[in-house]
């Protein structure tokens, strides 16, 4: 099948998922239910987005398929951050602080984690990129160590607090939030537009960017950015989706064949979107809520995980 007529039925599968999701046993009269899906399309448009462009980006800096930004501890810190702030206010946490507040104060600590992690890797002892993800890792599980530590120590009562941000939700969403976070996705969207160029040369590897004239080090450092934009975009929105950009990104990959990133990334974010569409349609009319999406596409992605480290060992083999 050629590539535009696989890019055209994605689209039709993307429209198809949001009219059978919006007016699934309602009909169209309804308007209080349409307004509360409508939001909650939004939200999974938004973060289906998000999570497509942050890890195809990230998996062409990082020259690995397998990768997503959650390796470097975005997550992690999030979760902490809002471990904290329980710890600290209590059950009157988020009436001391707003979602706004949370929002803003979770994107500004993960671009000052973004940033801490290219200045110690990129300063004046260069490392590499593996070296980074290795700190990144390390991070990550300290992080998620204070975390759990926090919570040990955190009423019960509390503990149910910081669950709601532990496991992805579309139920209940703040509009004011929503659009906050649609404007901060296209804002930059728009600004790494500029620099899609860059991903082509810099999936060919280090060596050959540098010699094709590309500021590595600069954009890299410029990359590491956007994606903890993204990634806090989707994480403060919802909640962590570990294994939704690796299921995503690779399905990208087996099903286009093109390395322009201009239109990968655009393809990836119409699959991630039809991914959350279909798991939280299953979730809300066949599943009855027993679960939520997050768990099904992490079941999913992870088993898809599994699989390719099990083609990677056979082709090494």
């Amino acid at each position: 099948m050629k590539a535009s007529l696989k890019l055209s039925a994605l689209i039709l599968l993307l429209l198809g998922l949001i009219v059978l999701f919006m007016s699934y046993q309602v009909g169209w009269n309804n308007e209080y239910v349409l307004s509360r899906r409508a939001i909650r399309v939004g939200t999974m448009l938004v973060v289906g987005t998000s999570v497509a462009f942050s890890s195809l980006i990230f998996q062409t800096i990082s020259n690995n398929r397998i990768l997503t930004p959650s390796i470097m501890g975005y997550e992690s810190i999030f979760i902490l951050f809002q471990t904290v702030i329980v710890f600290y206010y209590g059950d009157k946490a988020f009436k001391v602080i707003s979602q706004e507040e949370n929002f803003f104060y979770a994107i500004i600590l993960m671009l000052l984690f973004s940033v801490l992690m290219y200045m110690i890797m990129f300063g004046k002892n260069k490392k590499g990129m593996y070296q980074l993800l290795l700190l990144g890792m390390v991070m990550g599980t300290l992080f998620q160590t204070m975390s759990q530590f926090l919570q040990v120590m955190i009423d019960p009562n509390e503990f149910s607090i910081i669950q709601n941000f532990m496991f992805v939700s579309f139920s209940k969403m703040n509009t004011s939030l929503l659009g906050i976070a649609a404007i901060t996705l296209i804002g930059t969207i728009v600004y790494s537009s500029f620099y899609f160029r860059y991903l082509d040369v810099i999936a060919l590897g280090k060596e050959h960017a540098i010699n094709l004239g590309v500021n590595y080090d600069q954009m890299i450092k410029r990359f590491m950015l956007i994606i903890s934009l993204l990634v806090s975009v989707s994480t403060a929105l919802v909640g962590p989706i570990t294994f939704l950009g690796i299921l995503v990104s690779n399905l990208t990959y087996e099903l286009f064949k093109t390395r322009k990133h201009r239109l990968m990334l655009w393809i990836c974010a119409l699959i991630s979107c039809s991914c959350l569409l279909l798991g939280q349609f299953l979730v809300e009319h066949v599943l009855q809520f027993s679960t939520t999406v997050s768990i099904v596409i992490n079941f999913i992605g992870g088993a898809y995980f599994m699989y390719l480290l099990w083609i990677t060992r056979k082709k090494i083999s």
